[in-house]
């Protein structure tokens, strides 16, 4: 796989060592992330006690040539109204936070690499 988006606790997985989560982010070519994810993980930083440390990791962590930082867009909106109205459709409700991240995973035709299993009653969306 060349390139995919990462959720938020694929993040939060490989700063505590998980083997297969590293393997994995170890393996691709590019690794995307949402601004979503990042006001989450500050979010995080500031409930915690290591606030600096952490955000000098994550600094270090989208300095790298291989990780791309993706923004919302209006065409993200568009992109997270259809989800949204599927999974109303659907009875399947997940975080809206997620939502939006698969919204800017379908707005760049990227997968996306989760933790999380509601991400599958998204139509459509690809899951590493």
């Amino acid at each position: 796989m060349n390139a995919f988006l990462i959720d938020t606790n694929i993040y939060s997985y490989a700063l505590r060592g998980d083997a297969d989560t590293i393997s994995t982010l170890q393996h691709v070519a590019q690794i995307g992330i949402s601004s979503i994810s990042i006001g989450e993980l500050l979010s995080g930083f500031r409930a915690g006690s290591k606030e600096k440390t952490n955000r000098e990791q994550l600094k270090q962590f989208l300095d790298s040539p291989r990780v791309t930082l993706y923004s919302v867009t209006e065409q993200t909106a568009e992109y997270y109204s259809l989800i949204l109205d599927q999974l109303k459709a659907n009875g399947t409700p997940i975080p809206t936070n997620d939502i939006w991240i698969a919204a800017v995973a379908f707005q760049h035709g990227l997968p996306v690499y989760t933790k999380d299993k509601h991400f599958s009653y998204i139509k459509g969306l690809l899951l590493v």
